[in-house]
């Protein structure tokens, strides 16, 4: 099971590069953001893999501030930049976001360790253990919740929105699926903290591969044929 994270990286990594790629071709701050928002799920994957074999503080700290704090965010402001057109609201709503990312980069890198890293294992998982071993300010406790609410709500919200308008419409059904997909995969990795709570350590591993896979297959899907 702890090898499902190197799956979660090769999946996310690849569909950053074909968003990354979009975003090339076609421009649009909804898919800069997207792929930064991969791009930091992808480095969250990634440090559980490091995680797996040995303790290393600084990529416990990648991890929580990747994995835990600003992917969701950033994912979710890819899609309020697509929902939100008209005015400067998703443009300020991004510099605000920006700028409290960096104090939660801050605080997470500064942040001491317990000293309980001497009985860190390898065989469990990082989600598991990291309270015991990394200190969390108030603050950080706090950012953490808030970005991923309202990284959360802007994904699967907008996945939803989006979904139903073109229901409503009766057009472009593809993305209508696509953003289904989408909404469904965000869903996965939303509930993976939940399911460490209540005990099922390898749930977690398990919804970051599946949240991955069904954004990925939702995004081809939705922009496949005419845009």
């Amino acid at each position: 099971m702890t090898y499902l994270p190197i799956f979660s990286t090769l999946v996310t990594f690849a569909f950053t590069f074909f968003v990354f790629r979009r975003y090339l071709a076609k421009g649009g701050a909804h898919l800069s953001h997207w792929a930064f928002g991969l791009l930091l799920y992808g480095l969250g994957t990634l440090s559980e893999i490091i995680l797996a074999f040995s303790f290393n503080e600084w990529v416990l700290k990648l991890w929580y501030l990747c994995g835990a704090i600003l992917t969701a965010a950033w994912l979710g402001q890819g899609s309020i930049h697509l929902l939100i057109r008209k005015g400067n609201t998703a443009k300020y709503l991004t510099y605000g976001l920006a700028v409290v990312s960096l104090l939660a980069l801050g605080l997470t890198f500064t942040a001491s360790l317990t000293g309980a890293q001497a009985g860190y294992l390898v065989s469990v998982p990082v989600s598991e253990q990291y309270k015991e071993i990394l200190t969390r300010s108030g603050l950080m406790i706090f950012l953490t919740v808030i970005f991923n609410i309202y990284g959360t709500l802007g994904l699967v919200g907008g996945a939803l929105y989006s979904s139903f308008l073109f229901w409503r419409k009766r057009v472009l059904m593809n993305r209508m699926f696509g953003n289904i997909l989408i909404a469904a995969g965000a869903l996965f990795p939303a509930t993976g903290g939940t399911f460490v709570q209540a005990g099922m350590l390898d749930w977690l591993y398990i919804s970051e591969l599946l949240g991955a896979i069904l954004m990925f297959i939702g995004f081809m899907l939705a922009t496949s044929g005419k845009d």
